[in-house]
């Protein structure tokens, strides 16, 4: 199966005042992330609010961002729901409309405890969309999921003929290491932690990712794997500390699904409010948070329409 190159964005679900799904933005969404150097979208996931979402919901957004994607821009679509037979519909949903790609996390109810479990999981997911290359979604934080990842390689291996890989947010480079190692590196291993993305190209990994700040930190985030390819390592480092300064901005605002998403507004791209039981920035908030952005020299650098 072919390995993604380069990095892929984890959108924000656009929505209006009152909670409902807005597919409007998606196309200027779209064209923006392409003109900034993202490869493709990985929709309906954490960044997304996608176990909030209802079923048709995630269904409208997969046919909408298939619809709006340039000329060779990936869709993934997260697939993953508390409800198995749900996540199946959504797999074969994705691949009837197109979908390069599906991906799944673990859910977060009921907690997955053992390798065996996950890979029944992911087994029953795949096998929705067997033409399409499968993701696994690490994000134990998430779900509390803490199983070692080398082991699920090794249970699936030979078992899912469409498991592609990982996408690994998690802490653990030894482990992301490891498991890109494996078998000479016979699975994709999407690096999803936009704070390492360096170390992980020093480890000779990282050729492809999901992030999260990539929706309005793409051109920096890129930027960081484009000068490491030359060999400028020193700008390399500028630009992943730079990432990371603009990473500690977000943390005082609720991370990125609620400081994140009001960023885009500063951009120039309102996405609306996030779902109950998010807690939504006040107006004051956001004016701190710009003011924070402005003091790192954001604007200057971020990504552009």
């Amino acid at each position: 199966m072919e390995k993604i190159k380069g990095l892929i964005d984890a959108p924000f679900t656009p929505m209006l005042a009152n909670g409902d799904v807005n597919p409007e933005p998606i196309p200027a969404y779209a064209a923006m992330l392409a003109k900034n150097g993202l490869k493709g979208v990985f929709i309906n996931g954490s960044s997304g609010e996608g176990y909030m979402l209802t079923t048709d919901e995630r269904m409208m957004l997969a046919e909408k961002w298939i619809e709006a994607a340039p000329q060779g821009f990936k869709v993934i679509v997260h697939v993953g729901s508390c409800c198995l037979r749900e996540s199946a519909r959504l797999a074969a949903h994705a691949a009837e409309i197109g979908a390069w790609g599906i991906g799944a996390m673990a859910p977060p109810f009921p907690k997955i405890g053992r390798i065996e479990e996950l890979v029944k999981y992911c087994e029953a997911i795949a096998s929705a969309a067997p033409q399409l290359p499968y993701y696994y979604y690490h994000i134990p934080a998430f779900n509390g999921a803490f199983l070692p990842m080398i082991e699920l390689l090794k249970a699936v291996d030979g078992r899912i003929p469409n498991f592609a890989g990982i996408k690994y947010t998690f802490e653990s480079l030894y482990e992301y290491n490891q498991c890109r190692l494996y078998d000479d590196g016979k699975f994709d291993m999407l690096h999803g932690q936009d704070e390492t993305i360096l170390p992980s190209l020093a480890q000779g990994g990282a050729q492809g990712g999901i992030g999260g700040t990539t929706n309005y930190n793409g051109r920096e985030l890129v930027g960081i794997i484009e000068a490491w390819e030359r060999g400028d390592l020193e700008t390399a480092r500028e630009k992943q500390n730079f990432s990371q300064a603009v990473i500690n901005v977000i943390c005082n605002y609720r991370g990125n699904i609620v400081g994140g998403k009001r960023i885009m507004k500063l951009i120039g791209l309102d996405l609306g409010p996030n779902r109950v039981p998010f807690r939504n920035m006040t107006d004051e908030e956001e004016r701190a948070m710009k003011a924070e952005l402005d003091a790192i020299g954001f604007f200057e650098r971020c990504n552009r329409f």
